[in-house]
């Protein structure tokens, strides 16, 4: 019951932690159909703003104005950059990206070094938030998610409900019409960019106080992310916070079991024969849980190509 419990506990922040990087990027490729593998990076950058901004300014203002420096830096890079290549498709996208991911990590380990900073939750919130199975859990954990979820609300709300969200909206499937009606669609662009890669340093810059701030977090979370958007389906912001609980619950549960093709073969009395076999038949479920999630990505693509939530078109 306690592995359950707590697993489903961390499973769940977990998921929700990578909802909070993948949610700019889905927003990114739903309005504009970028694929930006530099997205992970404007993660990083986040935390590493917060961390020197909050040496001055304390948490909470840090907290505040590093994804907006973030979201400055993404609209730069839009209208700079990304613009110049957008008409030639996803394969210039992705190599001028993944260019950009390149200079932003080297920028970063000239600046702080090649190490973790010392980037900590602040004194007021490191304390836990209840005692279970005589295990206090932090209370920062919980602020995590609560920012996700808010961050979900905030943006199905802002798409659906209000004017910018039809402007947007319109932007992006009828530009022509947009313009027709006085609407500037390349600045919408370079808004729904910057947005994105705000809420990617938001993600950076809450969560890069309880993990590791270090040059390495945004490969650590690269693939990641993009595995998420996949799965739930791209564009898909419902489908990103599905597929994100989902792979962060697989995982967090995958870690703490020790079973093996073998246990299953000895329910049969054949588990002297799997464990003198070797090879896959004993390899534990917890050696395999960095891979289970494209494990589940391949199983999703070939049933559903789409995504979980994704448009067939």
């Amino acid at each position: 019951m306690e592995f359950f419990v707590v697993s489903l506990l961390n499973g769940s922040i977990y998921g929700l932690l990578l909802f909070m990087v993948s949610a700019g990027l889905t927003l990114i490729f739903g309005m504009m159909g970028v694929l930006n593998f530099a997205h992970t990076s404007f993660y990083m950058v986040g935390a590493y703003l917060a961390y020197s901004l909050q040496k001055y300014t304390g948490y909470w203002p840090a907290i505040v104005i590093a994804p907006i420096l973030v979201g400055l830096i993404g609209a730069f890079g839009e209208r700079y950059m990304l613009r110049r290549v957008h008409q030639y498709g996803h394969g210039h996208q992705l190599l001028l990206t993944f260019g950009v991911s390149f200079i932003i990590t080297e920028v970063i380990k000239l600046f702080y070094g090649n190490y973790p900073v010392d980037y900590r939750v602040p004194e007021a919130l490191n304390f836990s938030a209840f005692s279970i199975f005589g295990t206090n859990y932090p209370f920062y954990r919980l602020l995590i998610g609560a920012t996700s979820l808010l961050m979900f609300a905030l943006i199905y709300l802002l798409l659906t409900r209000t004017r910018v969200g039809i402007v947007v909206r319109s932007a992006i499937y009828k530009p022509r019409m947009g313009e027709a009606l006085g609407h500037n669609v390349p600045m919408v662009f370079m808004g729904v960019f910057a947005v994105g890669a705000g809420l990617a340093g938001l993600a950076g810059a809450v969560a890069g106080a309880f993990y590791t701030t270090n040059p390495n977090m945004a490969l650590e979370l690269g693939v990641l992310v993009f595995v998420v958007v996949v799965v739930g389906g791209l564009g898909s912001l419902g489908g990103a916070m599905l597929s994100s609980l989902i792979i962060g619950l697989v995982s967090s549960f995958a870690v703490g079991i020790d079973w093996s093709l073998a246990d299953l073969f000895s329910l049969v009395g054949m588990g002297d024969w799997a464990r003198t076999t070797g090879g896959l038949l004993t390899l534990k479920v917890s050696s395999m849980a960095a891979t289970i999630p494209f494990l589940l990505m391949l199983l999703v693509l070939l049933i559903r190509p789409s995504g979980l939530m994704g448009n067939r078109e």
